[in-house]
């Protein structure tokens, strides 16, 4: 698709954003999946940010944040509404700058990634599993504190870190013939697409959504942002809806975007963990989950996948690798 004439973020605030957070976040490997390139007749890569710092991609985003904030911004400290890694990766950028972090979470994020949070030495405050819930509780506590919001995706230091992983994945492995990236609230596919479309035009970039959580592929349906209708997808990092950042970045810029069943989002998890030796949360499967059902449509071809983390609680995987549920 054509790129938009009036982006949030350009490509250059990608290449500026990768110098500027270098020193506090890893450069993850690229890794082939052999086995299961195999059996799905197709050459996968993993881009391995499930061992990012945090277990999660989100460590780009907000080191790339707070580390924009001005001595008077940070002395007031930050705050923002996350189910979970991006709150564990501003609570972690906070940390390293030496500000206050307040972090506002659903009631039912994953324990793991509420102890994430805690390890950091952040009490969360709890709010209801709702888009208006979690922004309403931020804003008050913005209010209360004065901290900078760093939203968890609709903010362009936020969807500028977050590129510097797909900048990275296309120097690490070269000639892929397509992409296929998580969306969520859509900050990681954002800086995938303008990274994509800036350093590989003719690549196909697809998005992996859980048909639990499938605002994103009704929005572009739509041609208009549409609310999610429900939260309890077991890929717990892709509940959020679209923001007004994200939604006219993927909706000019992406091929296309597939729903992924629960089931199949448990089996890429189980799939990625005895396959790949890799520990993968379900929303870092949900790509593997696409192309697994999605077989014919990548047989053949050089696929990257961003596996976007590695946290969930431990009964979860056992309950994954048993198919008990």
């Amino acid at each position: 698709m054509n790129t938009t004439d009036q982006q949030s973020v350009c490509f250059n605030d990608i290449r500026q954003a990768a110098s500027r957070i270098q020193d506090y976040v890893l450069t993850t490997p690229a890794v082939p999946a052999e086995t299961l390139s195999r059996s799905v007749g197709a050459d996968l890569f993993f881009k391995c940010e499930n061992l990012q710092h945090i277990g999660a991609f989100k460590a780009r985003g907000a080191c790339n944040a707070v580390l924009q904030l001005t001595d008077e911004q940070a002395a007031a400290g930050v705050v923002t509404h996350s189910s979970g890694n991006h709150a564990a990766a501003l609570a972690r950028a906070a940390r390293t700058r030496g500000i206050a972090a307040h972090i506002v979470m659903p009631h039912n994020s994953s324990a793991a990634k509420i102890a994430a949070v805690r390890g950091l030495g952040v009490e969360p405050r709890f709010c209801e599993p709702t888009a208006a819930a979690r922004a309403e509780m931020a804003d008050q506590v913005a209010a209360e504190t004065g901290a900078t919001l760093v939203h968890p995706y609709n903010d362009p230091h936020i969807i500028a870190g977050q590129g510097t992983a797909t900048l990275e994945f296309l120097q690490q492995v070269t000639d892929l013939d397509v992409l296929v990236v998580p969306v969520g609230g859509g900050g990681l596919a954002s800086g995938a697409l303008i990274a994509a479309r800036a350093l590989q035009p003719d690549l196909e970039v697809i998005g992996a959504e859980p048909a639990w959580a499938d605002d994103a592929i009704r929005s572009l349906k739509a041609g208009s942002m549409q609310p999610p209708e429900r939260f309890d997808s077991i890929a717990d990092g892709l509940r959020a809806p679209l923001g007004s950042l994200t939604y006219p970045i993927i909706s000019q810029l992406i091929d296309d975007i597939l729903p992924v069943s629960e089931d199949m989002i448990r089996e890429a998890t189980r799939q990625s963990i005895c396959q790949t030796r890799l520990v993968v949360e379900p929303s870092g499967a949900v790509p593997l989950g696409a192309v697994l059902a999605n077989g014919s449509r990548f047989a053949g071809r050089r696929v990257g996948l961003i596996i976007s983390g590695g946290n969930a609680e431990l009964d979860v995987f056992a309950r994954i690798l048993s198919s008990s549920e």
